[in-house]
């Protein structure tokens, strides 16, 4: 056999990433303090979910090493990236564990790491968690939050990083 061809349930998964990779989404990098010790991982599937109760929803995969230990702390820091920050994204899409170097942040006010320069953060306390599949669908009742006065989100499209432009109409 000189190469491999892709089943037909392949293409199908690989069409329908490509399919959604229509809808243009922001991006969060959820965080938490571990002993101390900062972890995070980004996230592409994340929403508000209800104003009463407060509640927030993301969506970490299965196969996430971060989110087990985030789900044991049971409260994390939801950041939501600006324009300038899609390498910070990057880094906290990569497995490793030097995930904040030379990210500079504080602490919110519900202990976990708020990533200076995000546009808005939102603390939460795990509230539910469901099965999404290959994803698990997880929610926060949200503590705290806050907000910059201006700037722009980075956005992902279509497999990659864009700002967003802002217009009237």
């Amino acid at each position: 056999m000189t190469g491999q061809s892709k089943s037909p349930a392949d293409a199908d998964i690989e069409r329908f990433r490509d399919v959604l990779g229509r809808f243009c989404s922001g991006i969060v990098v959820v965080t938490a303090l571990d002993k101390g010790r900062p972890i995070g991982f980004t996230c592409q599937s994340f929403a508000s979910l209800s104003l009463d109760p407060r509640l927030i929803m993301l969506s970490p995969g299965r196969t996430s090493t971060t989110w087990p230990s985030i789900r044991n702390i049971g409260s994390f820091c939801v950041n939501v990236l600006a324009e300038d920050q899609a390498d910070v994204s990057a880094r906290f899409g990569r497995p490793g564990k030097d995930k904040f170097e030379g990210v500079r942040w504080v602490q919110s006010p519900g202990g976990a790491p708020l990533i200076l320069g995000s546009l808005a953060w939102i603390d939460c306390q795990l509230w539910a968690e469901h099965d999404g599949g290959d994803h698990t669908i997880a929610l926060g009742q949200v503590t705290n939050f806050d907000a910059a006065t201006s700037g722009s989100p980075v956005v992902f499209f279509r497999g990659s990083y864009a700002a967003l432009t802002l217009s009237t109409f």
